[in-house]
This record gives C-alpha cells, structure tokens and sequence, in this order.
C-alpha cells in the first residue's frame, strides 16, 4: 500500500522511496546555489563587523513575521546588530514603504533585508538606491510578467530569472533561513549544522506547512526536521504558544495538521487583527511571564479574528443562497462595506471550499477596496487580476493567492473584466467537489503496522496530500448513532474483501462522519445497510473509543 501511494506521488526508484521516507539535513541544498547569496553574504558579514544596524523589513503574516524572527537571531549570534519593521495591515498594508526606509536612513541604517515581500517595489528600492541605502531582497513572490526585477545589491528568490536553485517553492521564511544557513556556516560551519540549523527549522517548518507550499523535495525536508524539533520547544515564546493552543508536545507529536489549524491561525491573528511585531517579540523573549501575556493575546485576538469571520460569511451565503447573478459567474468577486480587512482572505478560502470556484473577498472603506483571493487547481488567478493591472494601485501574488487594493469606484469595472475573464476561461470548467482517491483499501486491511507506515508520509499538506481511501460494500453491523444532531458514528465489517479479518477479534472498524447525518438520513442507513465509503484513516487518543478508525469523506449505498 505504502508502494502504491509513493508510486502516485511519482516516486518510482527505491533510492527516492528511501530519500522521501527518511528526511535529514544532508538533503538540504547549499544556500550558495542561489543567485545573490555570495553578495548578500559578503554585505551583511561587513554590516555584522562593522556593528551597522541592519533593518529586516517583513510581512505581517507567519512567513514574514517567523523569517523576521530566524533572520534576527542569526545576526545577533553572529554579534550583529538587528531592527526590524512589520507594517501594520491596515494602516500601512501590504509590501515596503519608502517612507519606513527614509526614517531608518536618518537613523542611521545602511543596510536593509526584506523578508517575504519585495518583488514588486520597483519604486521602494529607487528610493533605496537615492538614499544610499544597500537593499537586499528576500522574497518568494512571482516575478512581473515581463520577468523584470528591482533594483537590489542582492535579491534572494528562486523564481527569479536565471537563478538555478533547485527548489524553487520555497516559502518566505526558508530563503530567510538559506540566507541565515549562508552565513552561520561561514562563520563556523560544524556548529552551524549541527547545533543551530536544527533549532532554526523550528520556525521555517511552520511557515513553510502555514503557507501551504508543496511539501515535497527541500520543503519536505524543513517541514519534516522542523517538526521533529518541535518535539522540543525551548525558547519561552514557543512553550506559551503550545499552552495557549492546548498542545503538549511531551504527549503528542505535533503534526502538520497542529501547525496549519491550531499554531498557525494564533500567529496569524496578529497580523490580521492588530500588530504583528509582537509575534517577533513572542519569539523574542526568554521571560516565561512576558511570553505568557503575549500568547495569551495572541489567544484573544485568534477569538476575535473568529468572530469577524463568522458575521461576514453568514452575508457572504446569504448573497449566494439569492443572487442568481452572482451564483452563476464562474469567477465569484464578493464585496462588503467594512468587513475586517485581516480576514478576507480566510473568507475567499471558505468560498472556495463551499463553491469550488475561484473566489474574491473586497472589503470597501474610506473609498478604497481592498481584495484578497484564492484559487482552485487549474486555474492561475495572478494572470486573472494581472489582466486587470491598469485599475489596481497596487496588486500581487501568486497562481493561487492574490491581494490588491483599487479606488472603490472602479470595482464595478473589474467585477465587469473579471466576469468576463472567468467565463473566457472556466468556460470548459464545471465547478466540482471532487474527492481525490488515492487507493483502495478494504476496512479490514487497516492495521497498526500499516498505520505506523503511513504515518511515514508526514507532514501532510499542499503538494504531499493525506491519503485518501474506498472500501466497498462495508456493512453497518448496528443503527447509525448521532452527535449534536450533525454527526455520524458508525460500526462496520468488512462485506466483501478476501483477506483475512485484522482490524480485531470483532471484524468492526468505528467510523465517524463529520456533518454527514444528513447525509445518513439521505440514504435511510440502518442496520445491514451495504454502503461504499471514502476515507482517512485516524488514530482516536481518547481513553475511552482510542484506536484505529476511520473518517468518512463521502459514502454511497453499495451498487448505488
């Protein structure tokens, strides 16, 4: 089974099995290979000598603000000297502002780094470049269609022209850590690897699983150590992130699935909701008390950042459930007047999921909109809003995240282009929920050794996707049992498969369907009922129905 799942990954040679399987440090690339990393090195070696203040300048979500974080410990090891600037949302927003650069000259700055974002500030490093002041650019982001780049000392992103990195999916907060790998092995290279890398992976492991790149080749890598280091938080900010999120690293190992729904949105709440400097603060410290109230806020603001969300997206469905119009373009643009800017792009996520259609949130306040989309597979939404470029005052992303900001009154227009972009191409698409399966799997081949194997395929994410299986003609061996109205336990055997019985002496394997009593009500189950389902499978800890059991996905009455 194992064999089967890597072989659909497109793993095919034993030697690669073993490489995927097996992550370790030695699979990372050398940093050097990157174009601009010997003079990126060069320059801040010379900051670092020179005691130069040395200006890292981030994003306010968890790549940028973790990049800030693994940056500004490497140069403060190092003996360097370290300040740092996260815009705030929404009173400055997205991206570098020449402004912050005018106030860092005059105090003395020489040498700025941008963490996740500078690709597009063409007119950002011309005001660098008039002030005197040496930028480097560390960035992910997409080039400009014509593939034209700032100008920069150094510019540090994979997916720039003629940069030969081999993994070119890296997140904002890796290139941070390629550059902080650089020079950290410079200075001493066996401590590097072997004292300090380890502990930097903490931090770009959860940006690279927060940011959902592809987990595979070198993302694999740092997701995959850094989760195993996370094992063992030390720094006082991560250990009150942990009691604040309800995680005890000591009695569960800490999953992809940990990081992306329960570390990651607390991070993120404070860039959405307020300021996100004090996240580089949390990670800063090393006084428990301190780390305590900031997790703590981090806690009340994720609360808040719920809250927004729930009231916007109950008019969000109300507009779709009754504007026929709306309902049918093929490309959604939805706007409200005043929805909280920090959740809009959380808001375009749901949309997707409800709708699989490509999806835009704009919040309108003070006359200006502002826009934040996601994607579905297929369908490049950067080229969509680029298609738009003369009504944005400033717009950027990728194939499936997008952000801009226009003057309110041109949003009739680009919801009139886009309408008709989306119909140009997503003319050959009819939106789907598709359940992608990986493999079938009789319920009773499910077995802890092949439970332990699987769990080899960790982190699971964007890119390495969890295993998704389809038995046949499982039987319902009692009356379906329901929670809160909305969910579904079942019991079931095995109807059909050849192999022998190994789920248990009983031959039952538990089922829980999550919100689909409906759907059980749909098909009338009961007792003896023959259904096909798809499913995860799950390892429940609870102390009294632990074990192995599975999650239903979808289900189907047998021969249906």
């Amino acid at each position: 089974m194992l064999a089967e799942l890597l072989v659909a990954r497109g793993i095919t040679q034993a030697s690669e099995a073993y490489a995927f399987l097996n992550p370790e440090a030695a699979q990372l690339n050398d940093p050097f290979l990157m174009l601009g990393m010997t003079a990126a090195v060069e320059r801040l070696e010379r900051a670092i000598a020179a005691k130069e203040p040395v200006l890292l300048y981030g994003d306010y979500d968890v790549d940028g603000t973790t990049a800030v974080v693994l940056l500004k410990t490497a140069i403060e090891m190092l003996g360097g000297e370290a300040r740092f600037h996260v815009p705030h949302r929404l009173r400055e927003g997205y991206g570098l502002q020449s402004s912050v650069l005018e106030a860092a000259h005059a105090e003395g700055v020489r040498l700025v780094i941008t963490v996740d974002t500078g690709m597009r500030a063409f007119a950002e490093a011309e005001t660098a470049r008039r002030l005197g002041l040496d930028l480097i650019i560390t960035d992910h982001h997409l080039t400009q269609a014509d593939d034209a780049v700032p100008t920069a000392l150094a510019i540090l992103n994979p997916n720039q022209p003629n940069c030969c990195y081999p993994e070119k999916s890296l997140c904002g907060a890796a290139i941070a850590l390629k550059l902080a790998q650089a020079v950290l092995e410079r200075r001493d290279p066996v401590r590097a690897r072997e004292k300090i890398l380890p502990s930097f992976l903490k931090m770009a492991a959860i940006a690279t699983i927060a940011d959902a790149v592809p987990l595979q080749g070198e993302n694999r890598v740092i997701a995959a150590l850094g989760l195993r280091e996370l094992r063992r938080p030390v720094g006082a900010g991560l250990r009150a992130l942990f009691a604040a999120a309800a995680l005890d690293p000591a009695a569960k190992q800490i999953t992809g699935f940990d990081v992306a729904f329960r570390l990651a949105p607390r991070i993120n709440a404070a860039g959405r909701m307020d300021v996100a400097s004090e996240v580089i603060e949390l990670f800063s410290t090393k006084d428990s008390h301190r780390a305590t109230e900031l997790a703590a806020k981090l806690e009340r603001l994720n609360r808040e950042r719920r809250e927004a969300e729930a009231t916007a997206l109950r008019v969000i469905e109300q507009r779709l459930a009754t504007d026929e119009e709306l309902a049918a373009d093929r490309l959604l643009l939805i706007d409200g007047e005043g929805w909280h800017r920090g959740v809009i792009g959380i808001l375009a996520s749901r949309v997707v999921e409800r709708t699989a259609k490509p999806a835009i949130v704009v919040s309108v306040e003070d006359g200006v909109a502002h826009g934040s989309g996601r994607s579905v597979d297929g369908f490049h939404l950067l080229n969509a809003i680029e298609s738009c470029a003369d009504l944005f005052t400033r717009f950027g992303g990728h194939a499936f995240a997008i952000g801009f900001a226009l003057p309110a009154g041109a949003l009739p227009e680009l919801k009139r282009r886009l309408r008709i972009y989306g119909e140009e191409h997503l003319a050959a698409r009819e939106a789907e929920r598709l359940l992608r399966i990986h493999a079938e799997l009789p319920l009773d081949r499910i077995t802890p050794v092949l439970a332990g194997w699987l769990r080899k395929l960790e982190p699971l994410g964007h890119g390495n996707p969890e295993p998704m299986f389809v038995a046949r003609r499982a039987r319902l061996v009692a009356a379906p049992r329901f929670m809160k109205e909305r969910h579904l336990r079942l019991e079931l055997a095995q109807e059909s498969s050849t192999s022998a019985t190994q789920s248990g002496s009983s031959g039952v394997t538990r089922a829980v369907g999550w919100d689909l009593a409906g759907r059980s009500a749909e098909l009338a189950l009961k007792t003896g009922s023959l259904i096909d389902l798809v499913y995860r499978i799950r390892e429940n800890d609870h102390p009294e129905f632990g074990g192995l059991e599975v999650e239903i996905a979808g289900m189907e009455l047998a021969d249906a």
